[in-house]
């Protein structure tokens, strides 16, 4: 499967989760994104999401906040405590979107997920509550814990999108999956 997978403001490509993934099997699309002009960092993206049309989007923090401002067809939106109130100006997302955040986040507030929920009109089971340790932030792109835990949750979520798609595909299709 292809994942485009968009990191976090002050991080960079090639960070726990997107290594994980990619030694799961999966295609993983990792591009550097500018800190210091969102505008830029999302056109990348969409340069990105447009050569490589992955299945799945993963924007962590304020890579979710990306996610959610390119237009991504139908794959499906995996985003990681997204930043969206402080990047961007989309205010929902669509409805087979999955957030995963920890309350004990304390750089973006697990309130700010629930809100996103609630715009977007999808069921509370779109909200995963991940991570227990009150000492982990997400934003910390270090092997811990709570990342493995993190990215394990990743790889279900992107499994069962492989899943659907070898369902609506004919199976010679999957073969290369």
């Amino acid at each position: 499967m292809i994942i485009l997978f968009l990191h976090g403001w002050q991080s960079v490509p090639g960070g726990v989760k997107p290594t994980f993934l990619a030694q799961h099997g999966h295609e993983v699309i990792n591009p550097k994104l500018p800190d210091e002009d969102f505008t830029e960092a999302v056109k990348i993206a969409q340069e990105e999401f447009d050569k490589h049309q992955p299945q799945v989007v993963i924007g962590s923090s304020r890579g979710g906040a990306v996610a959610m401002n390119i237009i991504s067809s139908n794959a499906r939106l995996v985003l990681l405590c997204p930043a969206w109130k402080k990047w961007g100006t989309a205010k929902t997302v669509k409805p087979d979107t999955v957030i995963l955040h920890s309350r004990a986040d304390d750089v973006i507030p697990f309130a700010d997920s629930e809100e996103l929920v609630k715009n977007s009109g999808l069921p509370l089971s779109a909200l995963i509550e991940v991570g227990t340790d009150q000492g982990i932030s997400l934003h910390i792109e270090a092997e811990t814990e709570a990342d493995i835990e993190i990215t394990a949750r990743i790889n279900r979520v992107t499994d069962g999108r492989a899943a659907e798609l070898r369902r609506l595909k004919p199976r010679s299709a999957t073969q290369h999956m």
